[in-house]
């Protein structure tokens, strides 16, 4: 059976049709997905993902889709959309932020809530009104029993405890962080899983041993230059942000990074131009 060489995974924040940073619109995230169905591709489940990193099989036009952090607009705008397409994904929850309540209304529906820019949802989640920009767990619960959405661990609060006056102690904050999460996962959502994401995209050799030693095996980076291949460390799982571009621009990128031998000198090629521009 032919299988895939390399899984792309892709990282998504927002979709909305309300105009920010690490924003795709909703007219171009469904252009993207349109794309994907058209050429046959699949998205993957975590457990199938894991095991083509453990070296079982998986479509050779297969993707990961994850989304960070557990925006509202998730809820209002991806789900209905992901459904639409058939394509299932990944929401990294950071747990303190969701809160209870009734479902609100999605794409489809009248009088649709309002879904503020990236740095809008910062300020309302710093002012204590995390449940105007935030999921609701009424909501992590209806894609999840639809089959949409699963939802993991991206900690307890987001913080980047080894910038500021508490990084001295920034070990202990993430113990404590990746306790909390695992905590409040379990009571929700009734189970844990081995798959987690590092918030901010920061992580460094204790973290990773610490993650591991709370029971979490694939971590996801914010690192866009690698390839996922069956028998690559599970603890270093690249993942590129998807730009507010079209399906074939998308395209582009996910052939590109996939093909077995343009996309390592493609990756060596960015990480060089990268490394340039820092030194200059």
């Amino acid at each position: 059976m032919t299988q895939a060489h390399n899984v792309p995974v892709l990282m998504y924040h927002h979709v909305s049709p309300v105009e920010g940073m690490i924003t795709v619109s909703t007219a171009n995230f469904e252009h993207q997905l349109q794309w994907l169905r058209n050429r046959g591709y699949r998205s993957l489940t975590c457990d199938e993902f894991a095991g083509h990193l453990e070296g079982r099989p998986v479509p050779p036009k297969s993707v990961l889709i994850t989304f960070d952090d557990g925006y509202l607009d998730n809820w209002v705008y991806a789900y209905p959309l992901m459904k639409r397409y058939g394509f299932n994904g990944v929401i990294f929850l950071v747990t303190s932020w969701i809160g209870d309540g009734p479902v609100r209304p999605f794409l489809g529906h009248d009088a649709l809530p309002e879904t503020p820019s990236h740095r809008e949802c910062e300020d309302r989640i710093g002012q204590g009104r995390a449940d105007e920009v935030m999921l609701r767990w009424s909501e992590i619960e209806a894609m999840r029993a639809d089959g949409v959405f699963e939802f993991h661990s991206h900690t307890h609060t987001h913080t980047r405890w080894d910038l500021g006056p508490h990084k001295a102690q920034k070990n202990a904050h993430m113990v404590e962080e990746l306790a909390q999460s695992r905590a409040t996962l379990q009571e929700r959502l009734g189970c844990v899983s081995a798959h987690f994401c590092w918030p901010q995209g920061y992580f460094d050799d204790d973290y990773v041993r610490l993650a591991q030693e709370a029971g979490f095996r694939y971590l996801y980076t914010t690192q866009a230059f690698g390839q996922n291949r069956a028998g690559t460390d599970p603890a270093h799982i690249y993942r590129f942000a998807v730009r507010n571009t079209t399906g074939q621009s998308v395209g582009r990128r996910i052939r590109v990074g996939a093909h077995p031998v343009i996309g390592p000198i493609f990756n060596r090629f960015k990480l060089w131009k990268r490394g340039r521009r820092k030194r200059a």
